[in-house]
């Protein structure tokens, strides 16, 4: 093999790495902003499925987040909820910005049975 022939294997085998890379980046990307805040923010206490059957969920007697008096309230209240919080629930309205909120509510959305 010449150098140039060499040049282009190690070039064409560093695109297949990077696009390698790429796709695996891709899972993580393909999360919702909401989805990852919901698994590191909302999941300890309402469950990776919203039901709230975790121990501090069913401790509180937390509601599930995909029933139909959940999914009945509008945005701007499940909004409100977890900006000022309510009940056991603690505020989060001073540590998510107003996108990171309307992600997380968006997410709620799909938790809908």
């Amino acid at each position: 093999m010449n150098r140039t022939t060499r040049r282009m294997g190690k070039g064409i085998l560093g695109l297949f790495f990077g696009a390698a890379l790429a796709v695996l980046a891709l899972p993580a990307e393909g999360q919702g902003g909401g989805e990852a805040l919901y698994k590191t923010k909302c999941a300890g206490c309402h469950g990776a499925d919203g039901k709230g059957q975790t121990a501090v969920g069913k401790a509180n007697n937390i509601r599930d987040l995909g029933s139909a008096d959940v999914q009945a309230q509008g945005d701007d209240a499940i909004a409100g909820i977890i900006s000022g919080g309510k009940g056991k629930m603690p505020a989060y309205g001073k540590s998510l910005k107003a996108d990171q909120i309307k992600d997380l509510v968006a997410y709620i959305r799909t938790l809908k049975k």
